[in-house]
């Protein structure tokens, strides 16, 4: 390859959501013997998901194959309110790590409802996001992800209101809104928008940077939204060679001139520095393309941490310390890419 400059988009790779997930799921594979099981993939990124696996966490698609008294963790995408009370009623130890985002939406979908409005929701078909949103007041609900169900919708009598899948491209989510609006004048969105900070941050990066490039490479999976819709947004800028990938081995061998690297919300920061390395650069000799600073930070569930108060109470009572190995309850100022590494 003779590639010339490398440009590394900020902020990039891992939101507050993935962070806090990763980290509360890693708690949880050093304060219970293995298996430990997650309902869904607890992120959307292959290479996160095999880690755990090679941990001993079990990743489940029906809460029911959870055995009687296990462990497990829901996944930060959220789920369905007869998942969570499924997994509550199989009495083992349940934490909850969905994204807040996700837990606003899943808040408005239910007030809404609550309130006689038939809601239009824009969302991928299968996501796991969108499923478990949906499952909050399905006879209220309505998935559209394309301006003709947006015009094949019925002639509401009951009010209407619109929300979104949080980890949406904003130009799609946009287009849909003004399309939604035409249909409905008196339609009720949030004072705040529904889509992820952290994905609206990642592709305003992207934009900035895709003018200056020959190819952009996206880092992340292909089950990924804010992944695909990174991807996707690149094309639309115009740049002429965008490359979504798992890892660097995935990338071409041909690239040229100026290349920019940027990663989904579920692909860690070792991937960036592969995919650097792949292209015969360094961080130190890559330019970073900075749009904003990102400080949001989630704490793992509450429940999780007393948990881990305890043990640390009764490791000291025993053991003069705390359980070694282990993240420290006070995780701040540690990112969930050093958890990984320890795993």
């Amino acid at each position: 390859m003779d590639v010339d400059r490398v440009l590394i988009a900020e902020p990039r790779g891992f939101c507050a959501g993935v962070e806090m997930a990763i980290k509360a799921l890693a708690w949880m594979v050093r304060a219970f013997e293995p298996p430990v099981y997650c309902y869904h993939e607890i992120v959307h990124n292959k290479l996160v998901v095999d880690r755990f696996r090679d941990q001993g966490v079990v990743f489940v698609d029906d809460i029911a194959e959870v055995p009687p008294g296990r462990p497990v963790m829901l996944s930060a995408h959220g789920s369905a309110p007869e998942v969570v009370a499924a997994a509550r009623q199989s009495g083992g130890y349940v934490v909850d790590a969905v994204c807040p985002l996700v837990t606003k939406v899943h808040h408005e979908v239910k007030v809404r409802a609550g309130k006689g409005y038939q809601i239009v929701y824009v969302g991928h078909e299968g996501h796991e996001e969108a499923v478990g949103t949906m499952a909050v007041a399905p006879a209220n609900i309505h998935r559209v992800e394309t301006l003709e169900e947006v015009a094949a919708l019925p002639a509401f009598e009951e009010p209407v209101a619109m929300l979104a899948q949080t980890t949406l491209s904003h130009r799609d989510w946009s287009g849909l809104r003004d399309a939604t609006v035409e249909r409905f004048p008196d339609m009720w969105v949030p004072g705040r928008s529904d889509l992820c900070f952290a994905t609206t941050n990642r592709q305003t990066a992207l934009l900035e940077m895709a003018p200056r490039c020959d190819a952009i490479v996206v880092i992340g999976s292909s089950n990924s939204s804010n992944t695909m819709a990174l991807a996707k947004l690149a094309a639309e800028a115009g740049c002429p060679r965008v490359f979504r990938v798992n890892s660097a081995d995935e990338l071409p061998d041909d690239l040229t001139g100026t290349v920019g690297i940027t990663a989904g919300a579920s692909a860690y920061e070792e991937l960036v520095d592969a995919v650097i390395e792949r292209l015969g650069h360094t961080k130190a000799t890559a330019e970073a393309v900075r749009v904003t600073e990102e400080d949001e930070y989630f704490p793992p569930p509450r429940n999780l941490r007393d948990l881990v108060a305890a043990i640390d109470v009764v490791a000291t009572l025993t053991l003069g310390g705390s359980l070694p190995d282990r993240p420290p309850a006070d995780d701040r100022g540690l990112p969930a890419s050093d958890v990984l590494s320890t795993l």
